[in-house]
Formats: C-alpha cells, sequence, structure tokens
C-alpha cells in the first residue's frame, strides 16, 4: 500500500485503519511527520518532481494506492495554479503505479465537482459543472485516471469529499477557526450560517477511504454523512461546547453571494456497496474538537 499526503490532515487518519486491514503501509509526505505512526515505511518525497515521483513508485511496487496528496492552502486553493500541477503530477502518479504491476487505487475527489446550482440531494450521477479552477482541476483528473485505468487494467474508485472537521485541522478553517478562537478567548465572528451542510468528522472521512479502498467499488463515491445541518448549528454546538456562547457573533459577516445553499450528499453507495457507516456522531465529535483545541491552545488563524 501506498499512501500520499500521509501526514495530512486526513491521510494520518488512514493509517491505523489499514495496518489493522493487513496492508504492509508505505507513506509519502515532503517532510516526515514529527508524530510518524508506528508500523509504518515512511518516504521523503516530492511528487510534483516527477524524478523522485517514479523512483518512489518503482522502489515501493505497492499493488494498492491511495491518493490523498493535492494543493490545500485554505482559501487560495480554490483558484491556485499549482491545481494544473497537480492534475499532471496525479496522471502522472496512476500512470507509474500501473506500470509497475499496481492494481487498485483509490484518489481523492471533491464535492466541488458538483453543480452547485443544482436542487436537492448531490448523488454520484448528479450534474457535473465546477465553479471553481479547483473542481475543474479534480474533475479532470478523475476523467484522465479513469480512462489510463482502464486501458491499464486498473480498478479505480473516486471518493468525493464534501465538508469534514477534527483535531490537526487547519485554523484558517470554519469549525477549527471557531473552535479556536472560543477556547482562546477570542471572538468568534460568523455569517448568519443558514446554510445547510453535510459535515463528517476526519477520523470517519479516512475509515471511509479506507474501506473504499479495501472494497471492490468502482468509480464515484461520496464521502460524506449524508445528514444535512446548518452552518449556524455547528458553530452553535461549538460555543456549547467550550462554553463560550457569549463570544459566538452569529450574523457578523456578511454572507458569500455565490454560497450555495445546501450541500448534501446521497451516501447510498458509500453506505450499501462499500458497506461504511460512520462511527463518530457529530455532537461527540464536535465535543471531542474542541477538547483538542483546548489541549492545543495556539492563536495562529
Amino acid at each position: 500500500m501506498l499512501v500520499t499526503g500521509a501526514g495530512g490532515f486526513i491521510g494520518r487518519w488512514t493509517l491505523q485503519p489499514l495496518l489493522a486491514r493487513g496492508f504492509e503501509v508505505h507513506a509519502v509526505a515532503r517532510a516526515l511527520p514529527a508524530d510518524a505512526a508506528a508500523g509504518v515505511t515512511w518516504h521523503a518525497a516530492d511528487l510534483l518532481d516527477p524524478s523522485q515521483r517514479a523512483t518512489l513508485v518503482s522502489a515501493v511496487g505497492a499493488s494498492h494506492l491511495l491518493h490523498l496528496a493535492w494543493y490545500a492552502e485554505p482559501g487560495a486553493f480554490w483558484a491556485a495554479r499549482e491545481n494544473a500541477a497537480w492534475v499532471a503530477a496525479t496522471v502522472g502518479l496512476v500512470d507509474e503505479f500501473a506500470t509497475a504491476g499496481g492494481e487498485r487505487a483509490v484518489l481523492a475527489g471533491t464535492c466541488a465537482e458538483y453543480d452547485w446550482t443544482a436542487d436537492g440531494v448531490l448523488g454520484e450521477d448528479s450534474p457535473i459543472a465546477p465553479a471553481t479552477f479547483y473542481g475543474v482541476c479534480k474533475d479532470a483528473t478523475r476523467r484522465v485516471v479513469e480512462g489510463l485505468a482502464a486501458r491499464a487494467g486498473v480498478s479505480v474508485a473516486w471518493g468525493r469529499i464534501f465538508f469534514l472537521y477534527g483535531p490537526n485541522e487547519d485554523a484558517r478553517r470554519l469549525v477549527a477557526g471557531v473552535a479556536n478562537a472560543l477556547v482562546v478567548g477570542e471572538r468568534a465572528a460568523t455569517s448568519t450560517g443558514a446554510q445547510r451542510r453535510d459535515f463528517l468528522h476526519v477520523d470517519d472521512v479516512g475509515a471511509a477511504f479506507v474501506a473504499l479502498l479495501d472494497s471492490e467499488v468502482r468509480g464515484a463515491v461520496n464521502i460524506a454523512s449524508g445528514e444535512p445541518v446548518t452552518v449556524r448549528s455547528i458553530v452553535e454546538r461549538l460555543a456549547s461546547a467550550a462554553g463560550r456562547r457569549d463570544l459566538l457573533d452569529v450574523g457578523a459577516l456578511a454572507p458569500r453571494p455565490d454560497d450555495p445553499a445546501e450541500l448534501v450528499a446521497d451516501v447510498t453507495r458509500l453506505r450499501h456497496d462499500v458497506g461504511f457507516v460512520p462511527a463518530i456522531d457529530l455532537q461527540a465529535g464536535l465535543d471531542a474538537t474542541v477538547a483538542w483545541w483546548r489541549g492545543h491552545l495556539r492563536s495562529d488563524r
């Protein structure tokens, strides 16, 4: 098993579940993490460098690939030119993996591939019409990789991630930003929070990718809870968990005009075909997230 982005927000949550399923796990990151998981063979490599990438793939000789690495700078990733570089790197990675005898690959996609102006719950067969460069690049990658894999006889699945939260999240993102502000005693300004979203704890996101990888399911699969919740409900639960509702300023920020009213997944494929059911209740997950931030007090937002 070769896992890219293994030291990242999602990747770190896939390693122990993979070991538990009996995989020999090889993890790659640009720099080896200080808290590197035991039982995993770590490799330092830049996947954007064709020479380093080809050397890594050849040396590991993996039968399975879990590709999570991508440019993910909060805010900037939506329009960043780095997305194009990751399209080329990902296609090259899958091509090299197939050439080296790889059999099964699972890659991380995004709900931003969907048409966000469409009404109703988003299923894997919902219209694809990404409105951002990030979404365009992810969708283009999926199309090329699926065509390449079909020619090479490699089984491929594509996990479309919706909204996630949990420990080690960048404090510039919604849940982490609000939780961090509250535990350090700062005002947490938000919009009215009327938007309905589909949140899943990062531990469950990682476990869902592992279950998908260890299945025979091919094609796109939504990685989500399937349960809509308003953003206001999320931030109010965080404030209650922190005991600082006085610091929550709902409605202080103007809503973005392009922000969809609802983004919720149909998780039928994930539940029935892959056989995955989340283990972490939303309230318990938010409580644990606040507790994590309380134990890692910092103000790096």
